[in-house]
């Protein structure tokens, strides 16, 4: 409880305080169940009417109301709720205490954080990230924007929590205080909530202000927006491709100005692409950040996660196929597409997100045996294509083009799934899509 009360956490046992949970998908159920248990009255406020209910709560269904918000002590947010929502800025000019579900639940936890940011990349590197902290014996716990919840953190016995951090997490950031933390990249993405790159940018930097001198900021040396926007907080720098910090090259990667520095081998680390080898480097830096040595280090036969660059079937004919669903975005998509080796055949497509710019697709996919691009955005992907003088089929949807992918496909090829867009024109999730995509490909033999 030490740390809840220097936060600002401490319960309302004996004094009747009240705290409004806003939104409630997963976030939002684990709050309002932590919030009961430090004692506080707690409501929840959903605009579904059949959002889950929690016992020992009340609620406020199917409508927000002001009073909920005005009445409350403390207000814990859902990532998914704009922190522009009208209730909350009106709460917070009353002077009511506004927080995200992260900040909320870092206030009660006593052990170091390690938060991983990013557009591109940073679910994967902070499962490695878990997985190293594992292995070197340390209880760990990974959650945050991805899995499990930070507030399911609370009351168990850790040595350090892995954590990924949305933009939409540092809207309303609180006093999270990560001991290290990365912000991995920066392209276009969620300008639809946040308007422009800077304003994003600036998002993602927000997990480094809390820090303390010796706490660790990470952000990569050929960034130059990042890195100034990074300096606009404090943090002790390390740089990702520079140094100090963390470089690679060949079969290692090399540590500079941290306590333990020198060579990490990268024999037995097999996850596709090159980009994967970046995500490795993130990770084992913040790693050595948060006081491991580098032979605490085991990255022999590290696990990624499903729907990134995850080998989902090989065919009689020895056509290996990749679902990457996860590639919500063209960057994602680019580094997918650049980190291949040999001859593939490219399944873009799904629904647009705001200031896609397809053109830049064109490059690496000039090296790939043929392009199929398909579902809402396929129109416009094969245009820049074309446009871009790239060989490109168009197909009405993911499973009318595996097929196609299928027979288009040589022995030895490998059939990319990294879509570059959403899902939400033919599935429910970019999890659903990865998995038609598996389902589909074993079925064809």
């Amino acid at each position: 409880m030490r740390a809840a009360r220097q936060l600002g956490f401490e319960g309302g046992r004996g004094a009747s305080r009240r705290l409004l949970v806003v939104g409630m998908a997963r976030s939002g159920v684990a709050a309002a169940r932590l919030a009961l248990a430090q004692g506080w009255q707690v409501r929840c406020t959903d605009r579904r009417p059949d959002a889950e209910r929690i016992p020992g709560t009340d609620a406020t269904y199917g409508e927000h109301r002001l009073d909920d918000f005005l009445c409350a002590d403390c207000i814990v947010v859902s990532p998914g709720v704009p922190a522009a929502m009208s209730e909350l800025v009106a709460a917070l000019a009353a002077g009511v205490r506004v927080v995200g579900e992260l900040a909320f639940a870092a206030g009660h936890l006593t052990c170091p954080i390690l938060a991983v940011s990013g557009t591109n990349g940073k679910s994967t590197t902070t499962h490695l990230l878990a997985q190293l902290c594992e292995r070197a014996g340390w209880r760990t716990f990974e959650g945050g924007n991805i899995g499990r919840p930070l507030s399911e953190a609370v009351g168990i016995e850790l040595d350090v929590a892995v954590v990924e951090v949305s933009s939409y997490q540092m809207e309303l950031p609180g006093a999270f205080k990560p001991r290290a933390a990365v912000v991995l990249n920066l392209t276009p993405d969620h300008l639809e909530r946040h308007g422009t790159l800077e304003n994003y940018g600036a998002h993602k930097c927000r997990v480094f202000a809390c820090m303390g001198p010796d706490d660790v900021a990470i952000v990569p040396a050929g960034d130059a927006r990042l890195r100034r926007l990074a300096d606009e907080h404090p943090g002790r720098r390390l740089l990702l491709g520079g140094s100090p910090g963390v470089e690679w090259g060949g079969d290692r990667l090399v540590l500079r100005g941290v306590h333990d520095p020198g060579e990490v081998a990268l024999e037995g680390f097999t996850l596709p692409g090159r980009h994967n080898v970046e995500n490795l480097a993130a990770a084992v830096l913040l790693a050595v950040s948060a006081g491991l040595w580098r032979a605490d280090l085991k990255v022999a036969g590290l696990q990624g996660l499903p729907h990134r660059m995850e080998p989902v079937h090989t065919s009689a004919a020895g056509v290996v196929f990749l679902n990457d669903s996860k590639a919500t975005n063209v960057q994602s998509a680019l580094a997918a597409f650049a980190g291949l080796e040999g001859p593939f055949v490219a399944l873009v497509g799904g629904k647009g997100k705001a200031g896609a710019h397809y053109d830049a697709l064109a490059g690496p996919l000039r090296q790939a045996r043929s392009v199929l691009c398909f579902g809402e955005e396929g129109p416009a992907i094969h245009a820049a294509l074309r446009r871009n003088e790239v060989a490109a089929e168009l197909l009405p949807t993911l499973v009318a083009a595996l097929p196609r992918a299928a027979a288009l496909a040589r022995p030895g090829d490998t059939v990319l799934l990294s879509p570059a867009c959403a899902s939400f024109d033919e599935f429910r999730d970019f999890e659903h899509r990865g998995e038609v995509f598996a389902e589909l490909a074993r079925g064809l033999g």
